[in-house]
């Protein structure tokens, strides 16, 4: 053979490297990480699945890539393979796992509960690409006359253009009765200018819809998929719920989504976290009348947001985690949190709260949010000092489920003000985590004597403390009759080291292809 003539060609790859890839996936969404401690661990066999039908969709995607090019080595469809595959897994992950309770076919859910509107649901079939020929045929119910369905859920399926095309007259139809609709992670693995596409053919067909609910979440829309849902977004004077989660809202995106918004009293719930808002997006944002989490807002926009916040009084829910609010944001949230009268759950982890920012918020809480059922204040460098101003908060929210407070400082003089709080009634609680806080034998002995005899109590995380073995043994005692509620201690230091962690990565290269492949990571795209 003339060596000469011969090239190497990249794609298609072979069924053993998509077979690796899918076994690459699975190992990552099953294997116990951080992420998985935030968004929950999926089953071997649900993640075998859901890695499947990620390859898949990449593969697809790749493969309409490489048909187009004219000439080329398919390298190209390889990076997007792998692009497409980390992309859509990170997605998953931050979706969390969800128990699969439906046939391998795809068939629309209809739930009709006693009072309540009728639900047309098609997320729970396959996740893969939807053609026009199987839209036409998944949303007949829609078409049928004297239907009652209020709200539609496209979530977990991918439209493409011509499926749009099919989707945009039957939801025409329907803009005198649906109130809620769900087009979160629906172009999964499309070219941007298709998304765009696709995204404008649903806005202008929901244009004029008088809805009450709308989430766009998972969908990697930016300003330029912010701006072609305009039709839809101008629209709404009476949106009460609003969800854009996970969809690269940049400052410029935030600033569309306020330019597009009609300012309204009626929204209640904004949630807006696993962005990349930053302080010039929250500034913006705080313009509009809420989970705002992972948004990388520092001090001065969370001090603007701390104070538009002022105007939403009806919040139930106030989800802030991972910011660099600090101190004075923080302050200025404190001020505040006496308004929220009806808050049943506030998540204020990983704020750089410090002692002061946590002890103004406590002291505010504690005069306030009667019903308050979750408090979240993980990883905010909380010492002893502010201990007390806690503890005399937590003693008051006698509906407390499940109370957060990992990755601080507490110590033992900490832990056991806190468990003295929890001691005396908390009927419902049914989750403490103590993780990660210096804790001793002194310590981790009043928290289990504290939460033992609790009627529905379900589990105590202590892990990651300086127990000693004879500490260890003690809760281990206290928990003999339910030691299902005692969480792991494998990563308790009885000698009192800090221990750090190191991943180890790397396997053999078996040729170029996987190479490429076996650097896929779960990690967002900057």
């Amino acid at each position: 053979m003339d060596s000469a003539g011969f090239s190497m060609r990249l794609w298609p790859p072979s069924l053993s490297t998509r077979l690796m890839l899918v076994e690459r996936m699975t190992k990552n969404l099953s294997t116990p990480s951080i992420l998985s401690m935030k968004y929950g661990l999926w089953s071997k066999e649900e993640a075998e699945e859901d890695a499947k039908q990620i390859e898949a969709l990449a593969f697809d995607s790749a493969n309409q890539h490489f048909d187009k090019e004219t000439d080329g080595d398919g390298s190209s469809a390889v990076q997007l393979y792998a692009k497409v595959s980390s992309k859509l897994m990170l997605e998953a992950i931050k979706r969390g796992p969800r128990t699969k309770e439906f046939a391998e076919g795809i068939v629309p859910e209809k739930v009709k509960a006693s009072g309540e509107a009728t639900i047309f649901d098609i997320s729970k079939g396959r996740r893969d690409f939807v053609s026009a020929e199987e839209a036409s045929e998944l949303l007949k119910p829609l078409s049928e006359p004297g239907n009652n369905y209020k709200r539609i859920c496209f979530s977990n399926r991918s439209f493409g253009v011509d499926a749009a095309k099919i989707a945009a007259p039957i939801l025409s139809s329907l803009k005198d009765q649906l109130t809620e609709v769900d087009l979160s992670d629906f172009i999964a693995g499309r070219q941007e200018d298709e998304a765009l596409e696709v995204i404008a053919i649903f806005s202008s067909a929901l244009d004029a819809y008088d809805l009450r609910y709308l989430d766009l979440s998972n969908n990697a829309l930016g300003e330029k998929g912010i701006r072609a849902f305009g039709a839809l977004l101008k629209s709404q004077k009476n949106l009460e719920e609003l969800y854009l989660m996970n969809d690269g809202i940049s400052k410029e995106a935030a600033q569309a989504v306020c330019e597009l918004i009609p300012s309204t009293d009626k929204l209640r719930i904004l949630h807006f976290h696993n962005n990349m808002t930053g302080d010039e997006g929250a500034l913006a944002i705080s313009e509009l009348d809420f989970r705002c989490s992972c948004t990388r807002i520092g001090s001065e926009g969370g001090v603007a947001l701390s104070q538009a916040l002022g105007k939403c009084r009806n919040l139930m829910k106030l989800d802030l985690r991972d910011n660099m609010f600090g101190l004075e944001a923080g302050i200025a949230l404190s001020k505040l949190i006496s308004i929220f009268s009806g808050l049943t759950e506030i998540y204020l982890s990983y704020l750089n709260l410090e002692d002061e920012g946590s002890i103004a918020l406590s002291n505010a809480l504690k005069e306030s949010a009667p019903s308050l059922e979750v408090l979240e204040m993980d990883g905010n460098d909380i010492t002893a000092i502010a201990a007390p101003a806690l503890a005399a908060c937590i003693a008051t929210k006698q509906l407390l489920t499940t109370l957060k407070l990992a990755e601080n400082e507490l110590k033992d003089e900490g832990a056991i003000l806190i468990a003295k709080a929890l001691k005396d009634g908390h009927g419902q609680l049914t989750e403490v985590d103590m993780s990660t806080n210096a804790i001793r034998r002194s310590g981790a002995r009043c928290l289990a004597q504290a939460v033992v005899s609790k009627p529905g109590f379900k589990v105590l995380n202590i892990n990651g403390n300086f127990i000693s073995d004879e500490g260890i043994d003690e809760v281990k005692d206290i928990f003999k009759n339910s030691l299902h509620v005692l969480g792991p201690l494998d990563d308790n230091d009885p000698e009192g080291e800090d221990y750090d962690e190191e991943a180890d990565e790397g396997a053999d290269n078996e040729n170029e292809l996987e190479t490429r492949l076996k650097g896929l990571d779960i990690k967002q795209e900057e």
